[in-house]
């Protein structure tokens, strides 16, 4: 990713806050200051496992997290954060027991928050009080920490609260009301107990003139007076169309958009084109970054969706383009607007993530449940204030009536790079500038930069300190040993004596090493005292340099040692290929024990001198497997080209098995497929006339869908998927489409 601007103070100190401390953190700024730039840096660059979620669907695909309901098994009504069970399950109110009488965590997730260090939360100006007292419960019932806030864990907030607020209907607020100021997180019970330290970002790089950024900032803050505001609405001009200039119709609500992009498209001359988006495994049609189905024409207004990852960044997420070709390979060319520069593009793909806990490696991992590969484009003569939340635009025209809700101005004004590229289709009245007093107030708690650099670094002495504490507790250590104990109990395995033995010594010497760990913790408290009051650590390195060489040595000649001798004693006995895995996962975790040690610090203050090598403290096996993956890289090397898939071979395949009478999940299996895909082939046949449709639907559901094709169009597949339901697919819809519209050719 492109590095972080270097004389950026605030980005750095935040950085190094959410690095170096345990401080929680609410992250914010105006629009274009980089928050989402700052997401991404911490997930590459922290050393801390880290898990990020999202209030929704779109917003955690697109922060590369989860959303948190599906993290946390969140209820989707209200939450009320007390101990006594105060309502009925029908009513759709969760109390404290109610939520955990309602969560079915495994094993591996049990593990993963007990494990977790960092918890990102982005978007957070829409994230409702409960729904932080909820995880807060949560963490603090699954990590066993009952009186820490989020049970220990680090969080940090990123999110703009001038932005897009919290939905809370009225019949779920009138549940709320007597235990929560407001619905906004800041008045979650648990920030009275740990109110995050507030940073805000304010290099802007998304406007650098100073009259419109002096209007946006009048806007945020509800500050703007009379001349303010006659500049801004100097604006409006409710004829323009940009028809001729690129301008993105910015509204609020879904189905005016949606009129606008489909009315523009239908009014073009030429041949659609229909790129079919590929979904595999799992993934949300409520998340798609895109359409399903993209249809283009030459000369449409498109956008791009995501960012460009070269180092020279030729787009960002929301730049517009024009289609100006597509190739017989079926790449779409796109010329960007603001100049004569043209795109061939590729294909992006959008993950759905599922986290895990890497017990060997100790570390979080990201498991993908399903993605979504398609352009990185949407037709783009309109879109949503919502969805435009995060974009960036160099020309826009705001048509938001009167339906203007708090922040919904300041979220459409502040896409736009100036004021001379925006056009106002109705007028902004003062009464739509309002922003929540109490958003004002919580606002106003950010820090300076001279306090941040203080209070960082104090910080990160007590932080440094805390981090040499854990290193001498063998708890985790003395637990792999118990688990692999009770794996082996039910074990009957021929000439396998030693394994009890071994079993046991190792515990005892695990015991051991943690009753000394226990000990030195205790001595080195007053250590790390004298550190934080006289700065003096000269005592601190000689003590810790010695404890380091004791426990690496223990480790490495009391239980690495014994286990290599077992792995070649029993090598030869027949069928103990699950014990001697066992063996090695277990090497494998003491090995990444000794690199904690090798890698402990106070600071720049090192205490490995004079450590043993021990192999460079490298798990073997892991050098061994490593080596296995560069054969087999230079294998594939040798192997000679595949020859290029011709335009229509993956959907042909399909057409093949489905004529030869296998069913869609058959297929899909057989294909390695979503069935969702396998739908979204057969429909293209329909549209290449190589199926007929009644060979793929039958004529009940084809009747149904016709009807509300010929009366919303043949582009509105999300409309008539709302109207039908689970009664029929988005495949069966655009198959249905495809053929209403060779009918009608």
């Amino acid at each position: 990713m492109p590095q972080p601007d270097t004389t950026n103070t605030m980005f750095h100190l935040a950085a190094d806050f959410i690095n170096h401390t345990n401080r929680h953190i609410f992250l914010t700024g105006k629009a274009g200051t980089g928050k989402t730039t700052f997401l991404k840096y911490i997930k590459e660059h922290t050393t801390k496992s880290t898990v990020v979620v999202a209030p929704t669907g779109v917003a955690a695909i697109n922060a590369g997290g989860v959303t948190m309901h599906s993290f946390f098994q969140l209820p989707f009504g209200p939450y009320v954060p007390s101990g006594a069970h105060l309502f009925g399950v029908d009513n759709g109110v969760t109390d404290t027991h109610a939520l955990f009488r309602n969560i079915r965590f495994n094993h591996d997730k049990k593990a993963l928050l007990r494990e977790m260090e960092l918890l990102i939360i982005d978007e957070v100006s829409m994230v409702r009080a409960d729904t932080l007292d909820a995880i807060d419960a949560i963490l603090r019932h699954f990590r066993g920490q009952p009186l820490l806030p989020f049970g220990g864990v680090q969080v940090l907030y990123i999110g703009d609260l001038y932005q897009l607020p919290p939905v809370m209907p009225d019949d779920q607020w009138q549940f709320l009301k007597d235990h929560y100021e407001s619905v906004f997180f800041f008045h979650a019970r648990v920030m009275r107990q740990t109110a995050p330290l507030f940073i805000e970002l304010n290099k802007i790089y998304r406007q650098n003139e100073a009259t419109f950024i002096n209007l946006l900032n009048g806007v945020r803050n509800s500050t703007l007076d009379w001349d303010d505001l006659e500049v801004l609405n100097q604006r409006y001009l409710p004829h323009f169309t940009g028809d001729d200039e690129q301008y993105i119709v910015l509204t609020t609500h879904n189905r005016r958009a949606d009129e606008i992009n489909n009315a523009r498209l239908a009014a073009m001359p030429g041949q659609m084109y229909t790129f079919t988006g590929e979904i595999k495994g799992d993934f949300s049609d409520k998340a798609l970054p895109t359409d399903m189905d993209l249809r283009i024409k030459l000369g449409a207004q498109v956008m791009f969706i995501k960012n460009d990852v070269a180092e020279v960044r030729r787009y960002f997420n929301g730049k517009l383009g024009t289609v100006t070709d597509i190739l017989p390979d079926d790449k779409i060319v796109v010329k960007l607007a603001g100049g004569e520069d043209t795109l061939v593009l590729e294909k992006e793909t959008w993950r759905n993530i599922r986290y895990s806990w890497n017990k060997m490696e100790e570390s979080v991992d990201e498991e993908e449940l399903g993605s979504f590969k398609q352009y990185p484009i949407r037709l783009a003569w309109a879109i949503t204030i919502h969805k435009s939340q995060g974009l960036t635009f160099e020309k826009a025209i705001i048509d938001a009536g009167n339906a203007f809700a708090p922040g919904q101005v300041y979220v459409a004004l502040s896409r736009c790079t100036s004021l001379d590229g925006l056009v106002l289709h109705s007028r902004i009245h003062p009464g739509a500038i309002r922003t929540d007093q109490q958003v004002q107030q919580f606002s106003e708690n950010f820090h300076k930069e001279e306090e941040l650099e203080l209070l960082l670094e104090g910080d990160k002495l007590v932080f440094w300190a805390e981090q040499l504490l854990k290193l001498f507790s063998a708890e985790k250590m003395l637990g792999e040993l118990q688990l692999h104990a009770v794996w082996l109990k039910d074990k009957k395995m021929t000439g396998m004596e030693s394994a009890g033995n071994l079993s046991r010594n190792m515990q005892q010497k695990a015991a051991q090493l943690h009753d000394v760990g226990l000990k030195f913790r205790q001595q080195l408290e007053p250590l790390l005292k004298e550190v934080l009051s006289t700065g003096n650590t000269a005592a601190l390195k000689e003590r810790m340099g010695k404890a380091v060489a004791y426990f690496t040595n223990e480790i490495y000649e009391g239980l690495i040692q014994p286990l290599r001798r077992e792995r070649e004693l029993v090598k030869g006995i027949a069928k103990v290929k699950k014990y001697v895995l066992q063996l090695s996962g277990i090497e494998h975790f003491l090995w990444n024990r000794l690199q904690l040690f090798a890698d402990a610090s106070y600071g720049n203050v090192k205490f490995n001198e004079g450590l043993p090598d021990y192999g460079k403290l490298r798990w073997p096996v892991a050098e061994e497997k490593a080596k296995e993956k560069e054969k087999e890289k230079d294998k594939e090397k040798e192997k000679p080209a595949k020859k290029p898939r011709e335009a229509g071979d993956s959907r042909r395949g399909t057409l093949e098995l489905y004529l030869s009478g296998k069913t869609l999940a058959e297929i899909a299996e057989e294909r390695g497929l979503a069935v969702s895909t396998v739908e979204s082939h057969l429909a293209d046949c329909v549209a290449h006339d190589e199926l007929k449709i009644d060979r793929f639907i039958d004529e009940k559901k084809i009747s149904k869908i016709l009807v509300l094709v010929k009366e919303l169009g043949v582009t509105a597949s999300a409309p008539i998927k709302a109207r039908l339901g689970d009664e029929v697919s988005w495949g069966e819809i655009r198959a249905v489409q495809a053929h209403y519209r060779k009918v009608m050719e």
